[in-house]
């Protein structure tokens, strides 16, 4: 089988191509697509507990440390003590976070659009399914070998 012939490469090819665009055009505003999504992932009124984000994103919570930390001193992000849990932190966004997270946003958003004026909606329906499908044997090799299948494996 060639590679091209491949489920994991058809994968793995679009999302390092998405990846390279989303990283170019955050560049552009100075910051990564790794923050972009941290930045879409806090509430912009409420903030968001620290503990919540790193499940979210499917990364481990020391990566989210100092992703958070950098974060912080580019001014994106400020913490303060959960008014409800006082051993948590709440991660809140400056007014430049606002703005990145709406940037990050507005980029999802148009490549989204772009896609759908290319690919009809059956196409999406049946692309979306696929995947489901696909997810779910991952999901069941991994149960299988005793994998944690909640547990991030990797670190951005």
């Amino acid at each position: 089988m060639k590679r091209e012939e491949t489920v994991d490469y058809h994968i793995k090819s679009a999302w390092h191509a998405i990846s390279r665009m989303y990283n170019q055009q955050a560049a552009e505003e100075g910051f990564t697509t790794a923050i972009g999504f941290v930045l879409i992932n806090i509430n912009s009124t409420e903030g968001t507990p620290a503990t919540k984000i790193a499940p979210k994103l499917g990364l481990e919570t020391r990566s989210l440390t100092r992703m958070l930390k950098t974060m912080e001193e580019k001014g994106l992000i400020y913490k303060k003590p959960d008014l409800v849990d006082k051993r948590s932190v709440r991660i809140f966004l400056s007014e430049e976070g606002k703005r990145k997270k709406a940037i990050s946003i507005n980029t999802i958003r148009e490549f989204n659009e772009q896609v759908r004026e290319v690919v009809s909606e059956d196409d999406l329906d049946r692309f979306f399914t696929v995947f489901e499908k696909i997810q779910l044997v991952i999901d069941q090799i991994q149960t299988d070998k005793g994998v944690d299948i909640h547990k991030p494996i990797f670190e951005l």
